[in-house]
């Protein structure tokens, strides 16, 4: 499981260690992997000759590029610093001076310098940074990324907010991002992730001071294999989980048949539908077992989903009254009251996108898409749910708030297209029927629902909601083989 840090508990955990240590050994530590990781980026051969730029700011950021541009001078690269901060790190100033590096001096134009670089690294700010870049910062930076050059962060890219993933004003984008100790949320969470290009972990020794519980996790193949059900010898139908579905109407009825297909292809013992689109459904799955309604009629499940599709349709507040898992998803959605749901006895679970969340949080979308993370901390806690708040970067938090929030790492942009949400319901409603807690059928099912995703586009070709549903078998066996 990849874990990420809010900078308070990374810089506690580095206090502890440097107090351990000798002076300075925890940035030699860092300096030594980003340079490893710069020769890797650059190609072995390609380290003697190759021009290196660093941005420099004033705080220990900066210091990390300077230290390990001197070592990356003392294997024949051309390295230059450009200082943009009031005060430069003196030690690793004087590192780089000794191993033949060189600093742009007030006659000599960095923007030339830019231009022939062959690597550019981001030591402009650090993991305290906030609001951006500076202004005379900002045309430094689009130099930078103007040029042909890899653009490595150190730490963090420039200008993004560690701890909530925010963009708050012009940021560097990288190529590659090399943090230390430990990732920060910022790292994993959109818009910021999208600064961060390819992630490096550089192990400076902080695991031993670093808490147990983290503040941001991500879920890997092994992590997710533990969790997937697998029926046994002794396994039927009802032991591996009945789901209800409400969902569809006249307008939409698709929106029952994916929410169906979902369900079924994300291992579901058997699907209960009810709603108006029962032809629709019956033809697409005969397997499926439709009912005219209401819910508490159809026969017994072990979870229910409701909402897509459903229009004015209704359903909600029976289901939210039965004593089963109930995941709440689209039309289900609208009106919401925070009193039904944390008046129920069973886990709820609601995945609203970025603007179903916004109507329930009084606020506006982009204000939701810029800040995730309090996004959904703050519904999980206003309605005393699970929330599994969709988008470029699914997230997924714990009734109430508490807890590490979850951060899917295989979403693709070919997922938004209509219907793969009502897919991504099915799929965790069955995760929920087999018995997995609210947490982690969202987080499995949006892990499981990304995967499918990128198998059935090979990232490189448009796709369909059924498409996604169809390959949802083969992503299950990928994480479990």
């Amino acid at each position: 499981m990849r874990t990420a840090y809010r900078v308070e508990t990374v810089r506690a955990a580095e206090a502890e260690l440097m107090a351990r240590l000798p002076e300075g050994a925890l940035m030699q530590r860092a300096a030594a992997g980003l340079a490893a990781a710069c020769v890797s980026l650059l190609g072995r051969g390609r380290v003697y000759g190759a021009r290196v730029v660093l941005l420099v700011g004033s705080g220990d950021n900066g210091g990390d590029a300077l230290h390990a541009g001197a070592r990356l001078a003392r294997r024949g690269a051309g390295v230059t610093a450009v200082p943009l901060g009031a005060r430069v790190h003196e030690g690793g100033l004087a590192a780089l001076r000794a191993a033949g590096g060189r600093v742009v001096g007030p006659h000599d134009d960095p923007y030339d310098v830019l231009a022939r670089a062959d690597l550019v690294l981001d030591g402009i700010t650090g993991i305290g940074g906030r609001g951006g870049l500076r202004p005379d910062a900002v045309p430094v930076a689009r130099a930078a990324r103007g040029s042909d050059a890899v653009v490595v962060a150190v730490d963090l890219p420039s200008g993004v907010d560690a701890d909530t993933g925010e963009v708050a004003g012009e940021a560097l984008r990288a190529d590659a991002t090399i943090t230390f100790g430990a990732y920060k949320p910022g790292l994993l969470v959109d818009p910021a992730r999208e600064y961060a290009g390819a992630l490096r972990l550089v192990d400076i020794g902080l695991g031993a001071t670093l808490p147990s519980v983290p503040d941001l996790e991500a879920l890997q193949h092994e992590d997710v294999a533990r969790l997937l059900p697998v029926p046994g010898a002794e396994s039927d139908k009802y032991r591996r989980g009945v789901v209800g579905v409400v969902a569809g109407s006249a307008r939409y009825p698709g929106a029952a048949v994916l929410a169906v297909e979902g369900a079924l292809r994300g291992g579901a013992g058997a699907v209960r539908y009810v709603g108006p689109a029962g032809d629709a459904v019956v033809a697409a799955h005969p397997e499926t077992l439709v009912h005219a309604g209401p819910p508490a009629k159809a026969g017994r499940v072990q979870a229910w989903v409701v909402g897509p599709g459903l229009g004015d349709g209704p359903g909600v507040a029976e289901v939210l009254a039965s004593d089963v898992p109930v995941l709440v998803d689209a039309d289900g959605l609208r009106d919401l009251s925070p009193e039904a749901v944390k008046a129920r006895t069973a886990p709820t679970l609601l995945t609203p996108h970025a603007g179903e969340a916004a109507a329930l949080l009084g606020a506006s979308r982009e204000d939701v898409e810029a800040g995730r993370l309090a996004a959904v901390r703050e519904l999980a806690g206003r309605f005393g749910a699970t929330v599994l708040l969709k988008g470029s970067t699914t997230l997924v938090c714990g009734a109430g708030g508490a807890g590490p929030v979850r951060v899917n790492p295989t979403g693709t942009a070919w997922l938004a297209t209509a219907g793969s949400g009502d897919v991504l319901s099915g799929l965790a409603g069955s995760l929920l029927a087999a018995g997995l807690p609210a947490l982690d059928a969202g987080s499995a099912a949006a892990y499981l629902h990304g995967l499918a995703a990128r198998r059935a586009s090979d990232a490189r070709a448009p796709i369909t909601a059924t498409d996604v549903a169809r390959a949802l078998p083969a992503a299950w066996h990928d994480t479990t083989t």
